[in-house]
Formats: structure tokens, C-alpha cells, sequence
């Protein structure tokens, strides 16, 4: 499609995009008939493969019965279906979980804030408004998640338009520590930051703690033991609402439905997306735990918040069918099985020279790439090693998701790998042999290029 003939405001200007007509269980089709092995799910949405005809059919059957209603006006059956299935599933103790639907992930973040803060006006307590979270993380796109987030790369051109109420600490970032230290002689020091920064800002105004468990995008870092369970004493301690952000992780991509539950620690709110619908519909929602949304009930009632199409009835009619999916195929063991091979796999990168890093949960891994593996230091940004990687990748019909920014100043480059849970271990194998082949000639172009670090 020449850009003459192209009437949509694409990413960036300067590509142009291949146009995807099929998909069918771990690749993808374009219009020229070149077959791609999604190795990424997309940017770690798709959990049960492309093309999936329960799930159609689903929707089908659904928008024929209730196409759209509001949901100030009615509820449906498929909400009332799904909301149950998920509440069932919030971790710990069991308890009367309740589900708030939106249409993807960076609305499940603007609404568990919006959560935090009515909960605390329910209760009394109006001067609780702030919010922090973590450096090298994100939340989302829209002005208050981005605010939330901690990605400096995306959040640079709009920094004067975010909230002035988020507040961030160090990531739990071990192969980077940004406080130099190593565990685990640190002593969790980045989870005691929170502790320091509640106290600087006064425990009495603090709202919530955002945090990706496993962390996304920005870095795939992985907590050390003992990490969760400290950060969740810390906000007890002071009465702080305690927010995981799922919606990378949740569904089953690191093979337990929520990636809290490797590490035993049961959140306020939990924010899932992506995996929810498996991309066959934008689905998105916040679980809140039962001490909050009886505070609100008890108090104004309502929630002052909503979307024109949360809870749209074909769309959790996808939800539900992806989750009756997951369960009738035991998804979740295969992503933890798959997730042990892929990560051996990777580990062999390890010997290449450019790889620093490679860092992950079950189906959720990340391959970062450094100049000089004694100094960790990255290769020049302008080289843009991460994208060339992903360019040369796409050539040979492997897709991945390439990030850059894990290093102060943007630079920094990684990819992440979170291909569908249904991927067979030779299809891995192929995943990585073309990593990499494809690794070696871009290392082999920084070289000429003189893009190394020191």
C-alpha cells in the first residue's frame, strides 16, 4: 500500500507497514503471502493462537443476541459470566472480588486510580490522592497512565502534560540496579525506597503503589525473592492500596494465572488486558479486592467513572470463550512448559557476545543487547540496534517486539519474546536459530558502524 493510497495516521511515517490478512495459530499472514512466526503475540496479547473458531463464533453468536448496551443503563449476561470466572480467580483467601470491564490495558490503569481515589474519599480520608510507582516501568498511554509510568523514553515528549500526584522510586531492576548493588547482600534497598519515599511524602497522602510484578516492555526485569512480600509489608504498614499491574502478565503468560502468585503476595487491585481476550477483542479490567468496593458501596455508592464501551457484550463474549479455552486445552501448564523450554533455549544466547542479559517468566522473556558485557554499556542510541534487529527478523519471518530505553538517557536495547501459548517446541527452535543468525549480522553492522560503548 503506497502511502498515496493510505488514508490511516500510522505509528511512524517513515515505514511503511506490511498489511496483515490471516492468522492462523503462531503466524500471521501478509497480503503477498509471506508467513511470519509471531513470536511476540503481537506486543504480548495473543495467549491461544490466531484464527481460533470457538472464539468467533462466540462473538458471533453474541453480537446477533446484544450488539451494545450502556452500562449505565444495563448489565448483560456476559458480564455477569465473566466477572465471575475472574473473580474466582483473584489470588488468596477466597473473598467477593468484583470486576470493573474496560477496553484495554491503559483504561484498567486510569481506572484503578480513579478506584484508589474514591476509596479513600469513601473513607474519610481526602488527602490521599498520591500515587507512586516505579521507575523503567509502564502502565499505559493515556495521560494518567503514562503519568503512572516510569518509561522516560515515552514519557519525554509529554512530561509537561503529566500528573504531578505520581511519584516514582528506583526499579527492581537487578542486572541494572540503579542503586548499584547486588543481591543479596542489597537487602531489597529498592523495595525499602518505597518505605522512604511514603515517609517523604507522608504516609497520610499516599493513595496506592502501581507495580508491574514481572515487568513489561520497558525491561522484563524479574523480582528476587522476598522483593513482593516486602513491598506488600510496606504498604500494610501504612494502609496503602497495593495495585498489580497484570495486563502483560496476567491470563497465564508466566504460567500461573496471575504472576503475583509465584511469589505468594495477594494485591488490592489487580489490572489485566491483552491475554484476557487473546486479541480478539480489546478487553481490559480492573479486579478489586472486597474491603474496596464495599468501602465505596458504603459510602457514594457509585463511582464516578466509566467508558461508552466497557463491558460491550461481543467483546466479553470473547473474554469468556478465550477463558473456557484456556481451561478446556490446560493453556496455563502449557505456557509453563513451553516457558521452561524457551527459556533454556535462550540461554544460550548468553554466549553471543552482544547479549548482557536474558531475563523472564514462563512465556514472557527478554534478550537484552550491551556493546561491552564487562561494562554493560549499551550500544550508541542512534544506531538503534534494537529496531535493526527487529527489521532483520521480520525479513526472515519472525516477529518479536523490540524496546530501547533501559539505560539513563534512552539508550539501552532489548526484545521481548511472549509468543502464543499454543507454540510447539520446534517452532521455539526456529524462533531461536534466526535470533541468532539475525543477532550476529546486526552486531556485525554496529561494529562496522562503530556504534559499540566502552
Amino acid at each position: 500500500m503506497s502511502q498515496a493510497d493510505d488514508f490511516t495516521f500510522p505509528r511512524n511515517f517513515k515505514r511503511r507497514y506490511p498489511v496483515a490478512v490471516r492468522g492462523e495459530g503462531v503466524y500471521l499472514f501478509d497480503a503477498q503471502g509471506k508467513k511470519y512466526l509471531d513470536a511476540c503475540g503481537g506486543a504480548a496479547v495473543v495467549t491461544i493462537g490466531h484464527g481460533v473458531p470457538e472464539i468467533i463464533d462466540a462473538i458471533t453468536q453474541q453480537a446477533r443476541q446484544l450488539s451494545y448496551v450502556h452500562s449505565s443503563q444495563f448489565t448483560s449476561w456476559a458480564a455477569a459470566e465473566l466477572a465471575e470466572v475472574l473473580a474466582q480467580k483473584f489470588p488468596g483467601p477466597r473473598q467477593h472480588a468484583r470486576v470493573h470491564f474496560t477496553s484495554g490495558g491503559s483504561e484498567a490503569t486510569e481506572t484503578a486510580i480513579k478506584i484508589a481515589r474514591a476509596y479513600w474519599l469513601a473513607r474519610g480520608e481526602p488527602q490521599r490522592y498520591k500515587i507512586i510507582s516505579r521507575w523503567v516501568s509502564y502502565h499505559g498511554s493515556t495521560l494518567g497512565a503514562l503519568g503512572a509510568s516510569g518509561n522516560k523514553v515515552r514519557r519525554q515528549a509529554f512530561s509537561p502534560l503529566l500528573p504531578a500526584a505520581m511519584e516514582h522510586i528506583s526499579a527492581c531492576f537487578c542486572y541494572r540496579c540503579p542503586l548499584g548493588l547486588e543481591f543479596p547482600a542489597c537487602a531489597l534497598a529498592c523495595a525499602e525506597e518505597l518505605e522512604s519515599a511514603i515517609q517523604k511524602a507522608g504516609a497520610e497522602n499516599v493513595a496506592a503503589f502501581i507495580f508491574e510484578p514481572v515487568v513489561g516492555a520497558s525491561s522484563g526485569a524479574v523480582p528476587p525473592e522476598g522483593y513482593l512480600r516486602r513491598i506488600r509489608e510496606i504498604c500494610d504498614a501504612h494502609g496503602i492500596l497495593l495495585i498489580a499491574d497484570e495486563v502483560m502478565t496476567g491470563a497465564g503468560r508466566t504460567g500461573k494465572y496471575f504472576s503475583v502468585e509465584h511469589w505468594g503476595v495477594v494485591p488490592d487491585m489487580i489490572l489485566l488486558a491483552k491475554g484476557l481476550a487473546s486479541g480478539y477483542a480489546p478487553l481490559g479490567a480492573v479486579l478489586a479486592a472486597e474491603k474496596i468496593w464495599r468501602a465505596i458501596e458504603a459510602g457514594p455508592g457509585s463511582l464516578d467513572h466509566g467508558f461508552t464501551y466497557q463491558a460491550h457484550p461481543p467483546t466479553l463474549a470473547a473474554g469468556l470463550a478465550v477463558q473456557r479455552y484456556l481451561e478446556k486445552h490446560n493453556l496455563l501448564e502449557r505456557a509453563r512448559q513451553r516457558g521452561e523450554y524457551l527459556s533454556k533455549k535462550l540461554d544460550a544466547l548468553r554466549a553471543l557476545p552482544c547479549v548482557g542479559d536474558v531475563r523472564g517468566k514462563g512465556l514472557l522473556q527478554t534478550v537484552e543487547f550491551v556493546a561491552n558485557k564487562n561494562t554493560k554499556a549499551p550500544f550508541a542510541k542512534e544506531f538503534n540496534f534494537n529496531f535493526r534487529l527487529f527489521e532483520n527478523l521480520q525479513a526472515r519471518g519472525v516477529m518479536v517486539y523490540p524496546m530501547r530505553g533501559t539505560v539513563e538517557g534512552g539508550a539501552g536495547d532489548h526484545v521481548l519474546i511472549a509468543p502464543p501459548f499454543v507454540i510447539e517446541e520446534a517452532q521455539i527452535d526456529f524462533l531461536v536459530e534466526q535470533l541468532t543468525l539475525a543477532i550476529a549480522e546486526v552486531a556485525r553492522a554496529a561494529q562496522a558502524a562503530g556504534a559499540g560503548g566502552s
